[in-house]
């Protein structure tokens, strides 16, 4: 069975793309692991490549037939989370796997798959460079904004239960220092 990468951030830290630059890498063998959500789906999004799209209703379903490694309500009625059937897939073609998900997410696959799971949290270099950098998204609205601010600063409490921190101040450093440390970590 193939090992874990999870990667967890606040919103806008830079997490996913960093995670494109790490899954571009051919010799560590990542397929990224797609997670389910309840929220609707933006417009540059495609159901089955960037989440796997269901209702609320269907979410609570499968959790009650135990069909998710972990899942989390992250807003009211916006669930989140990774499927049995997600990663037995990807380890089915002798790949390994690379999470996107929430700090709970995260620390939630960690404790399950201890040794076999790298848990990297990506931090903004400030609350104010990470406020910025969600504005100049132009996809938040000054509530949105603000519930992802003040949730940012609660994920934020965590950064020291992860296996590694990497301040994404500057994009090229920190894509370098993930794939060293995921390098090692694979033995490559």
């Amino acid at each position: 069975m193939g090992k874990m990468i999870i990667f967890s951030a606040p919103s806008g830290a830079g997490k996913t793309t960093i995670v494109k630059e790490i899954l571009k890498n051919q010799e560590f063998n990542f397929e990224f692991s797609i997670s389910a959500c309840s929220r609707p789906k933006r417009v540059n999004e495609t159901d089955g490549v960037d989440y796997y799209f269901m209702s609320a209703d269907d979410f609570k379903k499968k959790i009650e037939n135990n069909e998710f490694i972990e899942w989390e309500q992250v807003y009211e009625n916006q669930y989140y989370g990774t499927l049995n059937s997600e990663v037995e897939r990807i380890w089915q073609k002798g790949k390994n796997v690379v999470f996107d998900v929430d700090v709970v997410g995260g620390m939630n696959i960690k404790n399950q798959f201890s040794e076999k799971a790298l848990s990297v949290f990506i931090k903004p270099p400030s609350i104010e460079v990470l406020k910025n950098r969600l504005i100049n998204r132009k996809t938040e609205t000054e509530a949105t904004l603000k519930k992802r601010i003040d949730k940012a600063e609660w994920e934020m409490q965590f950064a020291e239960k992860f296996d590694l921190i990497v301040v994404n101040d500057n994009l090229e450093i920190a894509v370098d220092e993930v794939k060293n440390n995921v390098k090692n970590f694979l033995q490559l």
